[in-house]
C-alpha cells in the first residue's frame, strides 16, 4: 500500500470534485489517498509524508490558482523525488474541437514553464458551467465564452462536462505507474 496526496486548487468546486474522485479510485485500488486544497493550506505542505503526488488545478480567464503554482514551486524538490501527476479542469477541454484541446495542453506548458516542474502524468478533463451560482457579469462573460466552446448558453440550468469514467482511468493508470515506481504491487482491494 501506498500514500498518495491530492493536493488541487478549485474555483467553483469542480476541481474539488474531480480530486475527491481520485481520491476515491486510489482508495477502491487499497492506497492510502488524503485529498488537500491547496488554497487552504501552507504552500509547504508535507510532501514529503506522501509516495505520491497529484496535483490538480482548474483554468479560469486562461490561469491556474495562484495557490497551486505557489505549492508547486515550493515543493519542486520533493516532487522530483516521487512518483507524480497533474490534472487539469476547463472548458478547453470539455470539447470535441482539436483547437480548444490544444488550447488546453498549452495552459499545462505555461504551468510547467512557470513552476520548472514536470509531472510523471497529465490528465486533462473537462470541467462544469454552473449559472444558477454566477453572478449576473460572470454569467454574461460566461455564456458568450460557451456560445464558442460548447453552446451550451441556457443559463436556466447547469452544465457538468467532467468524463468520470477517464478520471477513473486516469487514477487507476497513475496508481499502477507509482506502485511500478515505488516497487510495490497493488494491494487487494
Amino acid at each position: 500500500m501506498a500514500s498518495f496526496l491530492v493536493g488541487y486548487g478549485t474555483g467553483e468546486g469542480q476541481t474539488a470534485k474531480v480530486a475527491e474522485r481520485v481520491a476515491a479510485t486510489l482508495t477502491e485500488r487499497g492506497h492510502d489517498a488524503a485529498t488537500v486544497d491547496l488554497g487552504e493550506t501552507d504552500p509547504e505542505h508535507a510532501v514529503d509524508a506522501y509516495d505520491a503526488v497529484l496535483v490538480g488545478a482548474s483554468v479560469h480567464v486562461g490561469t491556474h490558482q495562484s495557490a497551486v503554482a505557489a505549492f508547486v514551486r515550493a515543493n519542486r524538490d520533493a516532487l522530483a523525488a516521487r512518483p507524480t501527476g497533474f490534472f487539469q479542469v476547463s472548458l478547453s477541454s470539455a470539447t470535441d474541437d482539436e483547437a480548444r484541446r490544444a488550447e488546453a495542453a498549452g495552459y499545462v506548458e505555461a504551468f510547467v514553464d512557470e513552476t520548472g516542474w514536470h509531472p510523471d502524468r497529465v490528465g486533462l478533463f473537462g470541467g462544469a458551467l454552473r449559472y444558477s451560482e454566477y453572478g449576473f457579469l460572470k454569467r454574461l462573460l460566461l455564456k458568450r465564452i460557451a456560445s464558442d466552446a460548447t453552446g451550451d448558453t441556457d443559463t436556466s440550468r447547469d452544465y457538468e462536462y467532467t468524463d468520470w469514467a477517464e478520471v477513473e482511468a486516469f487514477a487507476r493508470d497513475f496508481a499502477a505507474f507509482a506502485e511500478g515506481r515505488l516497487g510495490t504491487t497493488p494491494p487487494e482491494a
